[in-house]
């Protein structure tokens, strides 16, 4: 129980900093935003996983937390 709740804590942990990067990267200026577009699209791509997998460990979790009822 408690390796899937920190399982599901080190998701949100990615989600929070991926969301905050790709805010930051979109109040740069133009030509900075420009030289970090892959790094904000594999950001992108990446923060789309955290929150597959995410919720995927959150089904996971509540059948655990069943079965200890």
């Amino acid at each position: 129980l408690v390796a899937r709740e920190q399982e599901v804590l080190g998701y949100q942990i990615n989600i929070d900093n991926y969301t905050m990067a790709l805010d930051l990267i979109s109040k740069m200026p133009d030509q900075e935003r420009e030289d970090l577009s892959g790094f904000a699209s594999q950001l992108s791509d990446l923060l789309r996983s955290e929150k597959l997998e995410q919720k995927k460990a959150l089904v996971i979790l509540a059948v655990i937390k069943q079965q200890l009822e």
